[in-house]
């Protein structure tokens, strides 16, 4: 057979059984005098497998393993690590459906900071910031970074003690007396005795449930998150956020 042939007859294109060749995936025929490849039968069963293990969403480097005659990895293998890995997708499918769902359901504009994770969505759905306050604003910032970079189950757990925090009145009383004690801290030394009552405040903001994880930050070591977020404040709201961390870190203790 001609490659034109072969290809035809498994369902391809010649240039897949060119790619296939440069791949190692199949082996290369005998050339007649005239410099054409000759396909035999057996080319074709290999080029249908190729084809069917493709379909199935093996890559080829798996595709590979499974073809080797030796040190080749046992197809029921490679099959159940593509079944685990699409399980994954599929988990990831039906959550970003979720997500999609709750911003077309949600009546009226969308909001500026959107799409959210359900979970985000509704507690910022629940919640009124204070009007024309720049550290709450820069909180609800903050809040969407870390519902879009942290993993699926750190973000439910922050989200879920964040949500009991919302339903009392005290506690978001706290969180606005805040808000207007960091907003205050703009533009003045770091010296200045607010810094430490907002640093205080800030303590008392933070869920029960959260202060080891505050605590635990290596303060001598900053993260690149820490360094951006001093960065983008005020070096007196900057110098509230250290003391509050630092007294965190010594209650701990």
């Amino acid at each position: 057979m001609r490659i034109g042939e072969l290809a035809a007859t498994v369902g391809v294109t010649p240039r897949t059984v060119r790619h296939y060749h440069h791949e190692g995936l199949l082996p290369e025929p005998v050339r007649l005098a005239n410099g054409y490849r000759d396909y035999t039968l057996q080319h074709a069963v290999v080029l249908a497998r190729i084809k069917r293990l493709t379909e199935l969403g093996l890559g080829l480097a798996e595709v590979r393993d499974v073809l080797a005659d030796d040190a080749g990895r046992d197809l029921v293998e490679v099959l159940e690590e593509l079944d685990q890995d699409l399980a994954r997708q599929e988990d990831a499918i039906r959550e970003r459906r979720a997500r999609l769902r709750t911003l077309l359901e949600t009546e009226g504009e969308l909001p500026a900071d959107a799409p959210l994770s359900p979970e985000l969505a509704a507690l910022f759905a629940r919640t009124v910031p204070p009007a024309g306050s720049p550290t709450a604003a820069r909180d609800r910032e903050m809040l969407a970074l870390i519902d879009t970079g942290a993993a699926p189950e750190e973000r439910r757990r922050l989200l879920a003690t964040l949500a009991t925090v919302v339903t009392s009145p005290d506690a978001m009383a706290l969180a606005h007396e805040a808000y207007a004690l960091l907003d205050s801290l703009a533009g003045v030394d770091p010296d200045d005795p607010r810094v430490d009552e907002a640093a205080h405040r800030l303590v008392a903001c933070v869920p029960r449930e959260l202060r080891a994880d505050a605590a635990a930050i290596d303060l001598d070591e900053e993260s690149g998150f820490l360094r951006a977020l001093y960065a983008d404040v005020d070096p007196a709201q900057g110098e509230a956020f250290r003391r509050a961390l630092r007294i965190l870190a010594e209650r701990a203790a």
